[in-house]
């Protein structure tokens, strides 16, 4: 209800019924239940009864940009303005900065996705994807590319630490998708995701429309069974290829068989001749089309090579961190919720968040934390972005060890460098603030200037609106209690001087802020002297 008493247009997702709770066969219709008990492994279902994914799914006839959960599925062409009933509903609730927003992006391949805010939706974000045109002569295309735009959303939802998504049918009827092929892939792709990787995903709503809601409650069962005699009256109805471990259409003759190491081959393929002249292949700078790799670490290490071909190689370096990090599992990393995507500060820049606390540094591998790290911010650092670290309650245990930071910085792109515009170090301890200095002043002397010291979340809140940000409560405790001991009064003014004594300027974050926006760089007008008034 909004304050003047009308129903809210919106509906909440934690009010719709699971499709646990909707109606099932009778376990007796189905098949006698001594009958189910006698079941061998030989007739189990690839997708097995499983309560705990049913209570995650929800069935919803109605408007998809009218839910209220973390973020919703818009549908939409290569270059996001596509006109379709879905996406027309999304940009006439979310308003039109939504629109403003997409151009930004510069479209979206077939397949992919890209995220943008919820803007005026109950909806905190959109994840746009692009669906296949589907021609018969092309099925297997076809089936591939929707497969990608359903487990691309939810990766997505994932590295963002999303609690539920709101999912229209991606196969729109203008892309000629037949609408029963479509919603298998739709529903194994999900089911499989939520079985993986979807622990942290508490919601997934399958929005449809009238028309869609028959295929859906028909193909449902097959995938999500509500009981073991569901499971074993839908067994004979699944499709032959219902994908692999992931979801992902199977397609044999494009099954490549590839070893680790072709030139040398197991005993007992010994002299079979399968292996003769494979050793070589590929091991050769040539092969690469490099120049001579020896030759080019020798000039780096004589500092002998010139500033193009250290980029080249530093960026041929970063893909190969970037590639290895799209294809390793890192939900384990993910899980930790230490690095996540929240709001945008006063200038409309992205905000990332790091919590210290979350980081057990001594129970993980840290070269996946660092592969995670790479792989969530690389579509974040192609425009300007703040990042705010929580150091609040941290440990010896949270600690990252000074190699692996400066590691880290020699490892990323340019464009983490460049577009980084601050970095709010909240609630520092004065070992941190040491520490800061000496990293900042002798091994990445490039950061200084963009790190800043925020004691209270009242200092934050001057750059970044409370509702913009996510901040984990034991860190809202945390400031409570330090001020009300009074550690850090919340409305402590400050003197900001420019430059040893020119202007002076009140409440110095927020002028920073401003100058920021202004002149579009935060290192400048944040090189300046804090004192207490």
């Amino acid at each position: 209800m909004d304050p003047l008493g009308a129903r809210s247009q919106f509906v909440e997702v934690q009010n719709l019924p699971t499709w646990d709770q909707c109606d099932g066969e009778e376990e007796g219709e189905a098949s006698p239940r001594d009958e189910v008990d006698r079941l061998d492994g030989s007739c189990l279902s690839p997708f097995p009864f499983r309560e705990d994914i049913n209570r995650k799914i929800v069935l919803f006839k109605g408007d998809v940009a009218l839910l209220n959960c973390t973020a919703i599925v818009n549908t939409s062409n290569e270059t996001l303005m596509d006109k379709n009933p879905i996406s027309d509903s999304i940009h006439t609730h979310a308003g039109p900065e939504l629109r403003d927003e997409l151009f930004k992006l510069k479209g979206c391949r077939t397949g992919e996705a890209k995220m943008t805010e919820g803007f005026r939706l109950a909806a905190r974000f959109i994840v746009h994807t692009v669906g296949p045109k589907y021609k018969a002569r092309y099925r297997t295309a076809a089936e591939s590319s929707l497969y990608s735009c359903y487990r691309n959303v939810l990766q997505l939802a994932k590295e963002h630490a999303m609690v539920s998504v709101g999912v229209c049918v991606i196969s729109t009827a203008k892309r000629g998708y037949p609408p029963e092929e479509a919603t298998h892939i739709a529903l194994r792709t999900v089911r499989r995701f939520l079985e993986n990787h979807g622990e942290n995903i508490e919601t997934v709503v399958f929005a449809v429309s009238d028309v869609e809601e028959a295929v859906y409650r028909k193909l449902l069962p097959l995938y999500y069974p509500r009981s073991r005699a569901e499971e074993l009256s839908s067994l004979p109805l699944l499709p032959a290829d219902v994908g692999n471990r992931e979801g992902e259409p199977v397609v044999p003759e494009r099954q490549i068989r590839i070893t680790e190491k072709p030139g040398s081959l197991p005993d007992d393929r010994e002299g079979s001749g399968l292996g003769l002249g494979l050793g070589p292949v590929g091991s050769h700078a040539f092969a690469r089309m490099e120049g001579d790799v020896d030759k080019q670490r020798k000039q780096v290490l004589q500092r002998q090579l010139s500033e193009a071909a250290q980029h080249k190689q530093h960026e041929r370096n970063y893909n190969r961190w970037l590639f290895k990090a799209r294809a390793e599992d890192l939900s384990d990393i993910a899980a930790l919720k230490a690095l996540y995507q929240t709001g945008v500060d006063m200038c409309g820049r992205t905000v990332m968040v790091v919590v210290g606390r979350n980081i057990p540094v001594m129970q993980i591998d840290m070269e996946k934390a660092l592969l995670y790290f790479i792989h969530v911010m690389d579509h974040i650092t192609v425009k300007e972005y703040v990042m705010v670290y929580f150091h609040t309650l941290t440990g010896e245990h949270n600690h990252l060890d000074t190699d692996f930071l400066k590691k880290l910085y020699d490892i990323v792109d340019a464009k983490f460098k460049k577009n980084l515009c601050a970095f709010y170090f909240v609630h520092p301890t004065f070992r941190s603030k040491v520490s800061t200095w000496f990293f900042t002043t002798f091994s990445v002397p490039g950061m200084k200037e963009k790190v800043h010291h925020v004691e209270t979340l009242q200092q934050l809140f001057r750059c970044i609106l409370p509702e913009q940000i996510d901040i984990p409560p034991f860190v809202l405790e945390y400031d409570t209690r330090v001020r009300l001991r009074g550690g850090a009064p919340p409305n402590l003014g400050f003197a900001l001087y420019w430059g040893g004594g020119g202007v002076r300027v009140w409440d110095s974050l927020r002028a920073s802020c401003w100058w920021s926006c202004l002149f579009g760089k935060v290192q400048g007008c944040f090189n300046v002297n804090l004192c207490p008034l």
